[in-house]
């Protein structure tokens, strides 16, 4: 496979995490505005909140088979569109059931979008034979900045749901589409040891620290995407206009995160990146958990994000390291474990809110985040070889 080619299936596949990160962003900072069009109870909400990643659970262990078939870069082509369709239908009705139909389908579309996106980053790692995933997930981070703000003129303007979405649905559907044309799998593999081939097969027991720290950082992650809005209007007395701001502020920390972790992971291992981001977020949830005021509360979430934004994208490098002869079917497993995380995270945030305080709610992902300390020596696992250490694999050519 050619350099060219590697690099445009690089740049393609940026792309398509931007366009992601944009769509998610403005789906989870408009929770409350959704909340109201459809007359969502305080205690309905969470079984919303929980349907999503539930339905995108499910569609991710369907992708593993799929994309056995068809391979990642079909799956993702034609998934994209179908997550930004079904957010423009989140807009669109007014009925309960209408807003039910609406994230079920945007549920199972981004179980296919993230296990295929990430399927396809690990093997252009693997192909580059360096870090360069985090690099992937910081143009996620770069699109949800952008959600983000979008989402923030539409609440100062009093914009309804669907006029804040049409534009950008028009805009960046025709970008994904056209972007689609350059995915592209890292076409080498490298040379494997006996017992390592396609189809040796993902063992579980290995797969579990992964699966832990997946479902663990993304408990986290889900609590501030689905509550740091009604967090900083409800228990720190904001407006709606700020409260959007916390998710913008988390995001952009993500972004600087991701953006030099890359380097960080091939300089000091991926180890240690992990470690020191799984306690810079229990510091963030605790400066959330006693804040006095809303902008307090923000900067809690805004050392969340540095924090948290490392941990993600080395689980899935990880998974490919453990398992090269079958990354696809372990990072298509290893993402279950992203939405275990949303369906545990929503619902208990919600539910302790509810019968204890939000704040000491905060103190439970605080705790959580740091058994990924106990955890971080699973990324370690053949850290000389491609994506976690410093030498480039010997590759044979399959493309």
């Amino acid at each position: 496979m050619t350099d060219a080619r590697l690099r445009r299936g690089r740049g393609s596949l940026a792309v398509s995490f931007f366009v992601q990160g944009v769509t998610f962003a403005l789906l989870v900072t408009r929770i409350p505005a959704i909340q109201e069009r459809y007359g969502i109870s305080d205690g309905l909400l969470p079984v919303f909140l929980a349907a999503v990643p539930i339905l995108a659970g499910v569609s991710s262990v369907v992708t593993e088979r799929v994309v056995a078939r068809v391979g990642p870069a079909v799956v993702l082509r034609w998934a994209q569109p179908f997550v930004l369709l079904s957010l423009l239908g989140v807009g669109v009705g007014s009925e309960l059931w209408q807003a039910a139909v609406a994230l079920g389908l945007f549920g199972l579309a981004v179980g296919a979008l993230d296990a295929s996106m990430n399927m396809l980053g690990v093997s252009l790692q693997r192909a580059y034979g360096r870090s360069i995933m985090l690099g992937f997930h910081a143009s996620y981070s770069l699109g949800g900045i952008v959600g983000a703000s979008l989402a923030w003129v539409g609440a100062h303007w009093h914009l309804s749901l669907f006029v804040s979405y049409l534009p950008v649905v028009a805009v960046l559907l025709p970008v994904a589409l056209v972007g689609s044309r350059w995915y592209v799998a890292g076409g080498s593999q490298p040379v494997l040891e006996a017992g390592e081939g396609k189809g040796s097969g993902v063992a579980f027991a290995l797969l579990l620290p992964l699966c832990l720290v997946m479902t663990f950082a993304y408990i986290g992650d889900s609590t501030v995407s689905n509550w740091s809005a009604k967090y900083l209007q409800d228990v720190l007395g904001s407006s709606e206009e700020l409260a959007t701001v916390p998710y913008n502020a988390y995001m952009v920390t993500t972004l600087l995160g991701r953006a030099v972790g890359d380097f960080g992971v091939r300089r000091l291992g991926a180890v240690v990146v992990v470690r020191a981001g799984a306690v810079l977020a229990a510091v963030g949830f605790a400066v959330v958990a006693v804040s006095p005021g809303a902008w307090a509360g923000i900067a809690g979430f805004t050392v969340l994000g540095l924090g948290l934004s490392v941990i993600v994208p080395q689980t899935f490098a990880a998974a490919g390291r453990l398992f090269p002869g079958d990354s696809d079917a372990a990072v298509a497993r290893l993402n279950v474990f992203n939405y275990v995380g949303f369906l545990v995270g929503s619902p208990l945030v919600g539910a302790l809110g509810d019968a204890w305080s939000y704040r000491g709610a905060m103190l439970v992902p605080m705790v959580l985040v740091l058994v990924t300390v106990v955890y971080a020596t699973s990324f370690g696992s053949r850290a000389a070889r491609y994506g976690g250490g410093h030498e480039r694999p010997r590759t044979v050519d399959v493309g």
